[in-house]
């Protein structure tokens, strides 16, 4: 699931924290959010920013062998 958590002090500043976006993607979705609430001073990345996506295929190889009986 993913969350966005804003937390605003009383001086005006305001930490956001992405939870549930895995990748750099978090980015693009809190962009607009970012330029509505002013300058960015300082992000600080989440193990969920390094993670990468798994994606797993396989592929399975049947042989029917029938008897001559």
């Amino acid at each position: 699931m993913e969350t966005l958590e804003f937390i605003i002090y009383p001086d005006g500043r305001v930490k956001e924290t992405v939870t549930g976006i895995v990748g750099s993607s978090c980015q693009e979705v809190t962009a607009a959010i970012e330029e509505q609430l002013g300058v960015v001073i300082d992000q600080k990345p989440s193990s969920d920013y390094y993670a990468q996506n798994v994606t797993q295929t396989a592929t399975v190889a049947t042989q029917n062998n029938y008897s001559d009986w």
